[in-house]
């Protein structure tokens, strides 16, 4: 569901190319499931540009191993800054590798996902591969409000947690709490 109103809106101006790169999503079938959406959402949505797809590597154990030593910090917290330079680095990795003029993430559109720090990120990440971070808050403007409205036109699938094991699990325990 992040996606979306980023491409809606960036489509206007560029050819995109998303990279689906979350080897912190948990369970295995959590993340096909996003995969699953994603895709459908592209090959349903008309745009300027056709918008290409590119798959990661799902390799959940790279997530756990920058994340040891953190699973009790809270969601943006330092856990969530170590996963953001996990996955920001390789987008920028491979945004270098194909010659792309920038680089940016969906994830700032989560009223949960502070921009500021996202995009610190992404241009340190650029800078450490020589490409550059495209900022962006596309939670303002309605983006967010815009990104519900469009998930609900295309039946897509909204996650109650961010993706990873410990979201997950703080998710659970915050039902559980307003179950009592």
């Amino acid at each position: 569901p992040c996606s979306p109103y980023c491409i809606e809106y960036l489509s206007q101006f560029f050819k995109i190319t998303i990279f689906h790169y979350n080897p912190n999503i948990a369970p295995a079938d959590e993340y096909a499931h996003r995969v699953a959406e994603i895709k459908r959402f592209v090959s349903e949505f008309k745009t300027k540009y056709p918008v290409q797809f590119i798959e990661g590597e799902y390799n959940p154990k790279k997530f756990y191993d920058i994340a040891r030593g953190l699973e009790d910090e809270p969601e943006g917290g330092k856990r969530c800054r170590k996963c953001f330079e996990l996955r920001l680095g390789e987008t920028a990795r491979l945004a270098k590798e194909m010659g792309f003029d920038y680089f940016t993430t969906t994830l700032s559109i989560s009223p949960k996902k502070d921009e500021q720090v996202l995009n610190v990120v992404a241009k340190e990440q650029g800078e450490i591969y020589g490409i550059k971070a495209l900022p962006a808050d596309f939670k303002k403007k309605g983006g967010s409000k815009r990104s519900i409205v469009l998930s609900a036109e295309y039946n897509l699938y909204r996650q109650n947690y961010c993706g990873c094991a410990y979201s997950l699990r703080d998710a659970d325990a915050l039902r559980s709490e307003s179950l009592v």
